[in-house]
């Protein structure tokens, strides 16, 4: 076991990773209308790349944490910058749907390899009070880089076009590559070879895909139309069958250990819940521009207190997890997103005092998410020992992109539904399904008040627990 210790050149290019995801890959949506125009596809064709990206990331990102257990957290944290650039360069010269798609997919496949492996580095070479410190600054590009997507992307759109959009992250992600190279291995190491967990994975991936399809299609195809029918029996099958081979193998893809922890299960539940509610952008900011009037710039302004407020308090969180635990700071964090997504909700007001409202919300939800970021995924994977770090953080992500799968497919059913029945509700249809999103932060503080431990535990304390 080295003794190295992670330096400020190696959180910053890992900072770097996790940006080339969720800011240049998540601000796409900034950039549909004229992606339509430019490639001559269909709208439908456009949203499938929009979220492609985040499924792949959700259904793979479990099997690229083990992996990266097992091969090594530099060498994959590497190959995801790697696939970053090639995904980044089809989608910046996609000429029709193709390679569009294509480029998304490994976008997603990016993603999946850079957020567990750096989360297990931080980890390991960032240990004691060096590690909230660095959760907190990968914090920033993980939650920072969601709430700053909007506006970065519709600047970028206005100013440059959409293919810059990708084209950036080219750049970002050589220097991402330098400033992680040298950095020493981390990997498991054991005595005997270990198998890879080949049906773990298939029977894993085809499930989530199964589960991802049937909350992202329900609308479309039918909650009751035999493929979706046909679906939730699939994901029944094989995620049954999946628990079924973990149980039994002696080097399984997701050690089950881990869920014996309270506080592990707070942190996973917790942010599948919050993730749901950051599904409320996908409403309010089209809301505002078809209900509203609002250009795609000034909704994208209408998020600057969001960003800030993400910004500024996520070593806030830090702080105050280091003198009360984590429960305090995550049960504040969650309590103000549903806060901040009901102001948002008071569709029945006027513009003017709609759009306070709707400032002042999202600044408030901002200010929630910055309290919660950094202790909840200290919850997860402070405690978690170094040959489990890559699994663990894989679990806690894949509920990130779960969590923001199912907010815009239920929020959006909702809505839609309204809009169904009433193409003019465009108040009532926003009010309701961002009143989804309270609701899932509602439950998010329950679980945290249920779930995460009232002080603070040694690590010695939190396995003795478990």
């Amino acid at each position: 076991m080295t003794n190295y210790k992670g330096n400020n050149r190696l959180l910053f290019g890992m900072i770097l990773g996790v940006a080339t995801y969720w800011l240049f890959a998540s601000s796409i949506t900034a950039g549909v209308p004229p992606l339509t125009h430019d490639l001559g596809i269909s709208s439908s064709v456009v949203s499938t790349a929009v979220s492609i990206t985040a499924l792949i990331c959700g259904v793979s990102i479990v099997t690229a944490g083990s992996i990266a257990d097992r091969v090594g957290r530099v060498k994959i944290t590497q190959l995801g910058f790697m696939l970053s650039i090639i995904g980044s360069i089809l989608c910046a010269t996609a000429q029709g749907q193709t390679l569009l798609i294509l480029g998304r997919v490994i976008q997603g496949l990016s993603a999946a390899f850079i957020m567990p492996a750096t989360l297990a580095l931080i980890n390991l070479y960032y240990p004691g009070e060096a590690r909230p410190r660095a959760i907190s600054f990968w914090s920033l590009a993980s939650w920072g880089g969601s709430g700053v997507a909007n506006f970065f992307g519709g600047a970028v759109v206005s100013a440059l076009g959409w293919r810059w959009l990708f084209g950036l992250t080219v750049p970002v992600a050589l220097i991402g590559m330098f400033l992680v190279k040298g950095t020493p291995e981390s990997k498991v190491t054991s005595g005997e070879k270990q198998s890879v967990d080949y049906f773990g994975i298939i029977t894993l991936v085809l499930a989530l895909l199964s589960l991802n399809l049937v909350v992202t299609r329900g609308r479309l195809w039918g909650w009751s139309s035999p493929i979706i029918l046909s679906l939730i029996a699939a994901f029944v099958i094989l995620f049954a069958l999946f628990l079924f081979i973990e149980r039994r193998n002696s080097a399984p893809l997701v050690d089950l250990s881990l869920f014996s922890s309270k506080g592990y299960n707070a942190a996973v539940v917790s942010n599948f819940l919050l993730n749901m509610c950051a599904g409320c952008l996908f409403i309010l900011i089209p809301y505002v521009q078809t209900g509203r009037g609002l250009t795609s710039f000034q909704s994208g302004l209408l998020t600057l207190g969001y960003l800030v407020a993400i910004v500024s308090t996520i070593r806030v969180g830090e702080k105050v997890m280091a003198k009360t635990g984590a429960r305090l700071p995550m049960a504040i964090g969650t309590l103000l997103a549903a806060v901040g997504i009901f102001l948002m909700a008071l569709t029945f007001l006027p513009n003017a005092p709609y759009f306070v409202a709707a400032f002042l919300g999202l600044a408030i939800m901002g200010v929630g998410f910055g309290f919660y970021a950094t202790p909840s995924t200290n919850t997860a994977v402070g405690n978690v020992p170094p040959e489990k770090a890559g699994s663990a953080s894989g679990i806690y992500k894949m509920a990130s992109s779960l969590g923001g799968s199912f907010g815009v497919a239920i929020s959006g059913a909702v809505s839609t539904a309204i809009l169904m029945s009433n193409n003019t509700a465009h108040n009532l249809a926003a009010g309701l399904g961002l009143g989804v999103s309270v609701m899932a932060g509602a439950i998010s503080l329950i679980a945290v008040l249920a779930l995460v431990p009232k002080r603070k535990r040694t690590e010695e304390n939190e396995r003795k627990a478990a």
